[in-house]
């Protein structure tokens, strides 16, 4: 037999569950159609021509990116593993206190993007933690003449990112409360609080019960 104490213990813990085992298989999905993709580019695009996909919207090229976004710090190639590294290990002490779905899924995006990148950074050319980024994406063109070129991993990253600044914005939070049930606690704790001494100061005296038993 299930007791209430037992439910409200198993309840969080199984939503805790539950967000971890989304932000695990999010990260795991990125994480493999980003090396599918850099594997297929590598191996097929980089010997031939790059593919128009959309209309010319989008071309897939092949091209090695040496520093951090917009092939910025390219001669700081081995600082980007350790700046890897230390964000998902912020992202996996985070998940502790993750209890909401859609911050599993933000976290669980920017963890594959970060970790995509990553596996590049320390087992790719041209030596280990000085590897170079594969990149494929390019828009309009098949030089990057509009936009920097990027990968599965930059929009994963992008993504999660956007997502979890929405998130902040709405006020939903990672232990799965908002700021609007905070409020609202606030205001009946308010309520509660002010209406207590009321209570007891309301109403006229109460008469001495001993000194009318007298006076009879």
């Amino acid at each position: 037999m299930t007791t209430q104490d037992d439910t409200t213990t198993t309840t969080p813990r199984g939503s805790r569950r539950k967000a971890w085992s989304l932000f695990g298989a999010v990260a795991v999905v990125v994480i493999g159609i980003d090396l599918a993709v850099k594997e297929w580019t590598t191996s097929v695009i980089a010997h031939g021509e790059p593919v128009k996909l959309l209309g010319g919207l989008i071309y897939v090229i092949y091209a090695r990116n040496s520093g951090a976004a917009f092939s910025m710090f390219s001669d700081l190639t081995w600082v980007f593993p350790i700046i890897a590294s230390g964000v998902i290990a912020w992202l996996l002490v985070m998940l502790r206190s993750t209890v909401s779905v859609p911050w599993a899924v933000a976290l669980g995006l920017v963890l594959g993007g970060a970790a995509g990148n990553l596996g590049d950074r320390i087992f790719r050319a041209p030596k280990p933690f000085h590897g170079h980024v594969v990149d494929m994406f390019s828009f309009l063109d098949d030089h990057a003449g509009h936009f920097p070129v990027f990968n599965i991993a930059d929009s994963a990253l992008t993504v999660g990112v956007a997502l979890a600044i929405l998130l902040e914005f709405m006020g939903r939070r990672r232990d799965g409360t908002s700021a609007k049930d905070e409020a609202a606690k606030d205001e009946a704790k308010g309520e509660q609080a002010g209406s207590e001494p009321l209570a007891e100061t309301s109403g006229a005296p109460v008469p001495d019960r001993d000194k009318a038993t007298d006076d009879a």
